[in-house]
């Protein structure tokens, strides 16, 4: 199958080798994230939709698709959506990436504390 016309996100029909069938745990974050997606686009809140959720991952481009996990494409694509229908502001997340970071920062120095 030709490549001529796709987009880097379009993987159907490309050998892609063995599929791996069995189990897997999800680290907690993509648990986190996963859960994110569902309580934004529920009925209830309807924040984020599939389409736009894709929309956000189809825009990140071929080398930043390429080198983002699953759930990190996803966490991409929540956050520049909240961002432009100003749900968030970019201050907010800044300060929330700050704040993040340094708790990190300090269970790292510290793995026995749980605050």
């Amino acid at each position: 199958m030709s490549d001529a016309g796709r987009m880097h996100h379009d993987m159907g029909g490309r050998d892609a080798g063995p599929v791996d069938q069995g189990g897997h745990s999800h680290p907690e974050w993509e648990k986190r994230v996963d859960a994110l997606m569902m309580l934004l686009s529920n009925s209830k809140r309807r924040v984020i939709g599939v389409d736009e959720l894709r929309r956000g991952i189809e825009e990140l481009g071929a080398e930043k698709y390429s080198k983002m996990t699953y759930y990190e494409r996803w966490v991409s694509s929540i956050t520049h959506n909240l961002l432009e229908k100003g749900i968030i502001s970019s201050d907010e997340l800044g300060r929330k990436m700050t704040e993040v970071e340094g708790a990190a920062s300090a269970a790292a120095r510290d793995p026995g504390d749980k605050g």
